[in-house]
C-alpha cells in the first residue's frame, strides 16, 4: 500500500503521482524489486491511469522505474553505479554551494540550520527515521536556498533517488551512524566562514555511503 499526503497547492495529477511515488520509493514501501501496476496505483490515489502512467515514465527515463509495455512495471534494484552517479552530481553542486553560503549566510539562516541539526539530533536519539531523513533533506535544500540556487536543488531530485534510496536504508542498517555529526561540523564551517573545510566535510558527507554499504548489503541482499 501506498503512503499518502495531501495534494499540494497547484500540484496537478501528474505531479502529486510523481512525489507520491518518488517519496514511497525512498521510504521504501514501494521496494526495489517490487512489481508495480498502474491501475491499482491509480485506485489507491484516487486518479485516472493517465497521470500514473506519466509519472511512472519520468521515473523511468533516470532508471528508477522499469516498464514492459503491455505487461509490467517495476522498481529497479539498487545499481550502485547509478548511485555513484548520484553522489558524483551531488558532490559536484553542493560543495559548490557551500562555498557560496559560507559567504552568503545571514543569522536567521543560521538559526535555521542550528534548530533543523537540534532535531536532527532528536529523531536519531528516538530512532525516528522517517522523520530524521526529512530533516536531512530540509539541512540539504535550506543549503540551496541560502545559496539562491533552489531551482538547481528541485531539478537534481528525480536522479538522486538512487541515491537517497542508500541514504535511506543506511538509517535502517548502519550502527554507528555520522549524518548528524557531519551536518553540525558542517554547520561550524558557515559559521566560522570557512569554505575550504565546509566543502571537505561535504566531501566526506556524500561518500559515506560507500563505507555503509557492507551494512546494507547485508542486511536487505534482494535489494540488490
Amino acid at each position: 500500500m501506498l503512503r499518502l499526503s495531501e495534494c499540494l497547492p497547484r500540484e496537478n495529477s501528474r505531479d502529486y503521482a510523481l512525489r507520491t511515488f518518488k517519496e514511497n520509493i525512498i521510504n521504501m514501501d514501494l521496494p526495489p524489486g517490487c512489481i508495480i501496476s498502474e491501475s491499482d496505483l491509480a485506485a489507491q490515489m484516487g486518479l485516472s491511469r493517465t497521470p500514473v502512467r506519466e509519472a511512472l515514465i519520468e521515473l523511468s527515463k533516470v532508471k528508477i522505474v522499469e516498464i514492459t509495455p503491455q505487461k509490467f512495471s517495476m522498481v529497479a534494484r539498487i545499481n550502485y553505479d547509478l548511485v555513484e552517479e548520484s553522489r558524483f552530481l551531488r558532490e559536484i553542486l553542493e560543495c559548490s554551494v557551500i562555498e557560496l553560503v559560507c559567504d552568503m549566510a545571514a543569522p536567521q539562516d543560521i538559526e535555521q540550520l542550528e534548530e533543523n541539526v537540534q532535531l536532527q539530533n532528536l529523531y536519531l536519539a528516538r530512532n525516528a527515521s522517517d522523520q530524521l531523513m526529512v530533516m536531512d533533506n530540509n539541512f540539504h535544500a535550506k543549503l540551496f536556498d541560502i545559496a539562491h540556487k533552489s531551482q538547481i536543488y528541485a531539478l537534481t531530485q528525480n536522479f538522486s533517488i538512487h541515491f537517497d534510496r542508500v541514504r535511506r536504508l543506511a538509517l535502517e542498517s548502519v550502527k554507528d551512524l555520522k549524518i548528524v555529526e557531519d551536518h553540525a561540523k558542517i554547520l561550524e564551517a558557515i559559521r566560522t566562514n570557512q569554505p575550504k573545510q565546509a566543502k571537505e566535510l561535504m566531501q566526506i558527507h556524500l561518500s559515506r555511503y560507500k563505507v555503509d554499504a557492507v551494512a546494507i548489503r547485508a542486511k536487505y541482499p534482494e535489494y540488490f
